[in-house]
């Protein structure tokens, strides 16, 4: 974009013969129309990576909640449950060693099917045990879901197609904006800040895309606090 600007700048210094009043006139409008384009683009952009890092942090908060709600079920059925809540204390611990709680990780995956294996393994008579017993299987099987759909929607929604589109459209906004200011160390200056500025605002909305990591991320607290519930 800074580059583009001064461009811009040299090229109305170099090109000082032509009628100036219609060049500047249909340069602005040209950039009239990709300013309101980059406006709507970038509009679109923000509220995708907004419902995309709420929806990353509603997955994670429900995933914490099915493991508190398994451990309970299966801290109700007593010390044949015990390896199984030792498994899924770890299963937490493991995740929460990474930066990335939910990623793909094959020793936290390796610790959550031992905990699965657990929890089918076990085996009551008393029918109030077993109805027990049958709300720990289903609740596994969901923490299993619950698990795979974070891991499945962590990925960015933003089109690099776009990212590129929106970079070339900027670089051409700051191309007219130069052509037609004069060439003094003030406006250098200002294009220089604005283009930091709008660089740094592109990297937070790309960084919000990404909830698990970067800069901008969903919170490990709900597992953190999950971990402190099963050491009670």
């Amino acid at each position: 974009m800074t580059g583009a600007a001064f461009v811009g700048l040299f090229g109305a210094t170099a090109g000082k013969g032509r009628p100036q009043s219609e060049v500047h006139a249909t340069i602005g409008l040209v950039a009239n129309i990709l300013v309101v384009m980059t406006s709507l683009a970038l509009g679109l952009m923000l509220n995708s990576v907004k419902n995309t890092f709420e929806e990353d942090n509603r997955n994670i908060h429900a995933l914490a909640t099915d493991l508190i709600l398994l451990d309970r079920t299966l801290k109700a059925l007593g010390p044949p449950a015990g390896e199984a809540r030792r498994q899924i204390a770890e299963y937490v611990r493991v995740s929460l060693r990474e930066a990335n709680i939910v990623k793909e990780d094959p020793d936290a995956e390796a610790v959550l099917d031992a905990a699965g294996a657990s929890v089918r393994s076990m085996r009551f008579s008393d029918e109030q045990q077993i109805a027990l017993w049958n709300d720990a299987r289903q609740l596994y099987r969901q923490v299993v879901r619950d698990r795979w759909i974070t891991v499945d929607q962590s990925g960015g929604t933003i089109p690099p197609p776009l990212i590129v589109m929106l970079v070339v459209w900027l670089a051409t906004i700051f191309a007219s904006f130069g052509y037609q200011a004069p060439l003094n160390r003030i406006v250098a200056v200002s294009f220089v800040l604005a283009a930091l500025l709008i660089s740094a605002a592109l990297y937070l909305i790309l960084d919000m895309d990404q909830p698990l990591s970067g800069l901008v991320k969903t919170s490990n607290a709900p597992f953190e606090r999950a971990l402190q519930h099963f050491q009670r």
